[in-house]
């Protein structure tokens, strides 16, 4: 294993009413606001609750990082999405499962959609029409409607102003107000339609893989794919064309997955021309599998996996399940938000928005603004230890042989004396007991501590020798089952 381095119907329209509100309700809503549909015979059996709530949300754009998609269904009313200054533009919900929908609350900001559609969808894909205005008065406006879908999409056509189209509050309402449930709120727990292994045949070679386009609507399975090169095996297929792979043993293997968007005529020919891509390792036996996500080099996709072997265990890894839920630019704008200066610029043109890039890539190399930044800190554990051995270069490399100094350095831990001895060998074997203590001060690897803090119970391979104490993504099995990888935008 490389040291190198992680996974629906028709509607039919029926009725369509809209209440104005009063101006002085046109300012940020009040979060007491419950719906109040006017067709009393929808009345009785349209629910109270709104089932938008914190519900994965994406847009077809974001004006910055400030104004994100979730925040339109974050039960805010201080927060508010805002797109890009443009048409078209749309923001899209999923509830979890298939509802009735009978009631929408559209809570707009100055910037609102004059001409807009409100659609549902039973996979993401194909949307049909519940409410269309081409006169939109903006302010907060509660629409009756009666459609039936698990993703509900405001698709703006028109906007009023010339800047973007902005919500306070995106409120959906079901019949009988049921709800899913099968979606968290945060990242702790996968949401109950995350990872389907429906329709997975017994594997021929070694273990059957299946891919799961977890970008919440926003890219189709026409536009994801995944390459696989070993020996004479060379195959790349869209998620639409091939959602299985039955995997042979192979050594060292990487298997690439890109996102092709519509009309992007660089990547139209070959999708593996795409600036959207990224990987997950494996070397993989007659009965074995061993295998990680990796961010050792850069984050280009949300990837986590979920590894079942034939005894009935299950081990996943990867970025949690609300970094999956939340909009692309929200995780480049919150990785922005959390780093100090000296790692801001990973995530910033022209790494944006393809790639976050790892630290060497971007400063911390050998003449790079930053070569020194780990100097002070790598001074203080070769004082304290009587450390003999070369000292490490820009961004801490050079010290393959030696993997828990290494990741001494980037955890900022062990300036202790006695932690090491003078051959740089580590002494104190309770240094990666408790992983409170690491990245407590600069300076660290904070891009590491990012993902750390980002992923399916802390665990990720932010720097080559982050599997050092159990904490990177390496999972492996004696008899692998499938592997289902799930790839999100």
């Amino acid at each position: 294993m490389s040291k190198r381095s992680l996974v629906h119907g028709a509607t039919i329209v029926v009725a369509v009413s809209t209440f104005q509100c009063s101006a002085d309700e046109q300012s940020a809503p009040s979060s007491k606001d419950k719906f109040n549909p006017i067709d009393q015979s929808l009345a009785a059996a349209c629910g109270t609750t709104n089932v938008a709530l914190n519900r994965p949300t994406a847009a077809s754009s974001v004006e910055s990082g400030a104004f994100p998609a979730s925040a339109a269904t974050d039960g805010n009313t201080g927060t508010r999405w805002s797109s890009a200054f443009g048409d078209p533009q749309w923001i899209r919900v999923d509830l979890g499962s298939v509802q009735t929908i009978c009631g929408v609350r559209l809570n707009w900001e100055t910037a609102y959609g004059k001409a807009y559609q409100i659609q549902v969808s039973n996979d993401g894909n194909a949307w049909s029409n519940i409410y269309s205005t081409t006169n939109s008065p903006g302010g907060t406006e509660d629409l009756t409607v009666n459609g039936s879908g698990r993703y509900v999409r405001v698709l703006g056509s028109q906007r009023a102003t010339q800047w973007g189209y902005s919500l306070w509050e995106l409120q959906i309402f079901a019949a009988g107000g049921a709800t899913d449930g099968g979606i968290p709120d945060s990242g702790t727990n996968p949401p109950g339609t995350f990872w389907d292994a429906s329709g997975i045949p017994p594997a021929q070679n070694v273990m059957m893989f299946k891919f799961l386009n977890r970008t919440n609507g926003v890219r189709k399975d026409t536009e994801l794919y995944w390459s696989f090169k070993s020996g004479s095996i060379n195959e790349t297929h869209s998620f639409a064309e091939r959602p299985l792979y039955d995997m042979p043993a192979n050594s060292a293997g990487r298997l690439y997955f890109y996102v092709c968007l519509t009309g992007d005529t660089a990547c139209a020919s070959d999708p593996t021309k795409s600036r959207y891509f990224d990987f997950i390792e494996h070397t993989i036996g007659p009965h074995q599998y061993n295998g990680n996500t990796t961010r050792v080099d850069a984050f280009g996709l949300k990837i986590a996996m979920l590894l079942r072997s034939h005894d009935g265990s299950e081990l996943t890894v990867g970025e949690d399940y609300a970094t999956f839920a939340e909009d692309r630019a929200v995780t480049f704008q919150k990785f922005v938000d959390s780093v100090p200066a000296e790692f801001k610029g990973l995530a910033q043109a022209p790494n944006a928005p393809y790639r976050i890039v790892e630290p060497g890539a971007g400063g911390f190399n050998a003449g790079g603004p930053y070569q020194h930044y780990y100097d002070s800190y790598v001074n203080q554990i070769w004082s304290a230890n009587g450390i003999t051995i070369p000292k490490p270069g820009p961004n801490g490399d050079g010290l393959g042989a030696y993997p828990d100094l290494s990741a001494a350095i980037y955890r900022h831990v062990g300036a202790a004396p006695g932690t090491f001895n003078s051959a740089g060998k580590l002494l104190n074997q309770q240094l990666w007991a408790n992983a409170s203590t690491f990245y407590t001060a600069a300076p660290a690897n904070y891009y590491a501590k990012f993902w750390h803090d980002h992923s399916i119970g802390g665990k990720a391979y932010g720097f080559p020798y982050d599997d050092v104490g159990g904490y990177s993504t390496f999972i492996s099995h004696d008899n692998p089952q499938y592997l289902l990888v799930a790839v999100g935008w």
